[in-house]
């Protein structure tokens, strides 16, 4: 059901980030190409990595797209889950699960002590999805980015 992809899963992947910004109303802020996904999965210097879900047919139905983080405080790894996606006619079939158990075996195995990811606040069936895994939001945080302008301009300060 779970299995690590390929190259020749690329394409795939792409569809389903965008099937996900969709989704999440911001499929105009998608850039990747598949060349940047192939390079980034599969080039000289992976820097992240991913699984696709089978179906029982064995076609693709979701994608977990993860990178590994690092916590000062433990002195280990961990997993950063930047994706999860399962199509819509998927859901429900045990593919969300199996992705997200695949990415705790591989913390286990590895000595790794956090998986982490984010969830946007308004997408109330993935949070009652993860919290029924026993995640737990971590609301004393606040994610902060820097993108375009601001991070070209604080990238050029002196």
């Amino acid at each position: 059901m779970i299995r690590t992809a390929t190259p020749d899963d690329v394409p795939l992947v792409h569809a389903m980030i965008r099937d996900l910004a969709e989704y999440e109303k911001a499929l105009e802020e998608v850039r990747a190409t598949e060349r940047d996904l192939h390079e980034a999965l599969f080039g000289k210097h992976p820097a992240a990595f991913a699984h696709i879900a089978e179906d029982e047919r064995g076609e693709a139905v979701g994608f977990a797209l993860w990178f590994l983080n690092f916590s000062t405080w433990r002195g280990v790894h961990g997993i950063y889950l930047e994706d999860l996606y399962v199509r819509p006619e998927a859901r429900g079939g045990g593919h969300g699960k199996a992705l997200l158990r695949e990415l705790a075996r591989i913390c286990v195995e590895r000595g790794y002590e956090r998986l982490e990811w984010s969830v946007l606040n308004w997408n109330a069936p993935s949070i009652a999805f993860y919290e029924s895994l026993g995640a737990r939001p971590q609301d004393e945080w606040t994610v902060y980015r820097l993108t375009d302008g601001a991070l070209a301009a604080l990238g050029a300060a002196e």
